[in-house]
């Protein structure tokens, strides 16, 4: 029935032994094992788990950019019953430490030097062994841990794999909250087997003929399940990072892989920065094909004269793109966080299939998809529910989610739990429409959003931590769906003034002063001194000055002081338009 993440391992073993299943970087070569060799290697690494007391239901933290290592220990951990508790590589330390200590791990991993440095401090007086992935002086690796396997106990492994059950925790990903602490997202087998059939059913990727690039991070569930859907299709997998995607995309080749918006962000920003680079009847093709392609709709027919431009810019220049994507592209998924629908169309054009989809980690994650025929897809929606799936929508238009793939609950959160499942229905907080069958997300209930990186963000734990400033007065942090967080910011003027006393400045006036070098400079540092205490997708990358604060009678505020974001966005449009519309500052 493969009602045990780990059965997919299996799986694949069983109709395609011999063929690459997981490969990572070594240097400049890509080590490779087959699926009997990953079989043979994690259940050494079980055994060296048992070995050193690690047993069901303990968990264990791992930290870790993606890699071969990771994808091992998380198969070792899963047969037997121990529960992985996944911390993202970027999280702050204070993060980290509520983690390991909330979760009570018994047993961490780290992928790197600092990371080993950053998971010592946080589990510092806890009597918890950490373990490495790479060589670091005084930390034993896994290589260390295999070294302990004992072959006697290889009966009591496959007995330890046969009593974990479709109910037993899979694994605790804590995910960010409105109120700056993480919640501990509990998934079981089930809930996470059942994406994996319902995804596999949705998108017929075909059998043990394909190659998928691995590199979002394997922290969040959207990866580890899709890593899990590659071995039941028998896909080899191969793990890279977004920094090494380009060499990655020419070395592996790859069908398929999974991606966030932004990372179509920057090969859509490399495609225009190349025009730029190109002159006369080259640039203006060049040019044409952008113009083609953004305007792309897979669903909708050509006329006779489209028909041949498109065949034309297809043979001269989106042939080139999809050559610069590996040349064997085929289907991409793409998720955590609104993809704008340029970027789908241009994929499309050049041959990639594009599926936008809708999720989060508390269903494990997929709870939309769009098909990966261009004759049903929808570009602009998130798609239609996944087999099994069931989606309406409440009263005030929240998404409302059933199935089971949706979470056990929250650790140790009883109440919130209770908060988010209701009636056996999971209350996502996003805020959508459904047109004829295809979902569409139009706002958020709650006030967290996502930066176009797929990463949550939650604005009233940055604004009250910069409010501490004695220079800000008001803020409000912007960037729904963008590459960075911004802000809006209302100084301190009269802690201003006597600032500028101090340093011989003149003060003019509250708007002259918000464009004057040296206050944008003071500004500026204090954002960054803030800045260092959170994780580095929550950084403030710029700001605007505003002359006057929010205020009741302006209905910029609520009654309890609270701000009225919307109102604000709104007048303030042109302002955070502007914020956004050069790169990203270093």
């Amino acid at each position: 029935m493969l009602d045990r993440a780990f059965d997919f391992l299996f799986h694949q073993a069983s109709r395609f032994p011999r063929q690459d299943c997981l490969a990572g970087r070594k240097g400049k070569e890509w080590v490779r094992l087959s699926t009997t060799e990953t079989v043979q290697r994690v259940n050494r690494i079980s055994l060296g788990l048992m070995e050193i007391g690690i047993g069901k239901d303990d968990k264990v933290a791992i930290a870790a950019d993606n890699c071969l290592e990771w994808a091992l220990v998380d198969l070792a951990l899963q047969q037997i019953g121990a529960v992985s508790v996944p911390l993202y590589p970027t999280c702050t330390l204070d993060d980290a430490r509520y983690i390991v200590a909330h979760a009570e791990v018994k047993l961490a991993f780290a992928g790197s030097a600092a990371l080993a440095r950053k998971l010592g401090d946080a589990l510092e007086g806890m009597n918890c062994p950490l373990y490495s992935f790479v060589d670091i002086d005084g930390i034993p690796g896994i290589d260390v841990l295999e070294a302990c396997a004992n072959p006697a106990r290889e009966n009591e492994l496959v007995a330890l794999r046969d009593s974990i059950g479709a109910e037993d925790v899979f694994t605790i990903i804590y995910t960010s909250g409105t109120t700056g602490r993480s919640k501990g997202v509990v998934l079981n087998h089930r809930n996470v087997t059942s994406t994996v059939r319902s995804v596999a059913t949705h998108t017929g990727l075909p059998q043990g003929t394909c190659r998928a690039l691995s590199f979002l991070p394997l922290s969040h569930i959207f990866e580890r399940a899709g890593v899990l859907y590659y071995m039941y299709t028998g896909t080899g997998v191969y793990f890279a990072s977004v920094e090494t995607l380009s060499t990655a995309l020419a070395e592996v080749r790859p069908h398929t892989f999974s991606a966030v918006p932004r990372v179509l962000e920057k090969v859509y920003e490399k495609l225009v920065g190349k025009a730029r680079t190109l002159k006369g009847f080259q640039h203006r093709l060049y040019l044409r094909a952008l113009h083609v392609a953004e305007n792309y709709e897979p669903s909708r027919p050509m006329g006779p004269l489209a028909a041949i431009e498109f065949a034309i810019l297809k043979k001269l220049v989106f042939s080139k793109w999809h050559a610069a994507m590996g040349g064997e592209l085929r289907w991409v998924n793409v998720g955590s966080a609104a993809l704008q629908p340029r970027l789908a169309r241009m994929f499309w054009a050049a041959g990639v299939v594009v599926s936008e989809g809708y999720g989060m980690t508390e269903a494990a994650p997929v709870l939309t998809a769009n098909p990966f025929s261009a004759s049903d897809v929808r570009i602009g929606t998130v798609g239609i529910p996944m087999p099994g799936v069931e989606i309406r929508l409440a009263d005030d238009g929240e998404i409302l989610a059933r199935g089971p793939n949706v979470m056990v609950g929250y650790y140790k959160e009883p109440e919130l739990t209770a908060e988010a499942l209701q009636d056996g229905w999971l209350h996502t907080g996003d805020i959508g429409v459904i047109e004829n069958g295809y979902i569409r997300i139009t706002d958020r209930k709650k006030e967290m959003f996502k930066t176009s990186n797929g990463k949550y963000i939650a604005p009233q734990v940055i604004e009250n931590k910069l409010k501490e400033s004695a220079f800000i007065d008001q803020i409000m942090v912007v960037g729904d769906g963008q590459k960075y967080a911004s802000a809006l910011i209302v100084p301190f003027y009269e802690k201003l003034r006597e600032w500028c006393n101090d340093h011989g400045i003149t003060y003019t006036c509250d708007s002259e002063m918000t464009r004057h070098p040296r206050i944008v400079e003071l500004i500026d540092r204090e954002i960054k001194r803030f800045n260092r205490q959170f994780g580095s997708w929550e950084h403030i990358k710029k700001f605007s000055l505003l002359e006057s604060p929010w205020c009741v009678d302006r209905g910029e505020l609520a009654p309890t002081l609270k701000l009225r974001r919307k109102v604000i966005a709104e007048r303030c449009r042109d302002l955070i338009e502007s914020m956004y519309a050069h790169p990203e500052p270093v």
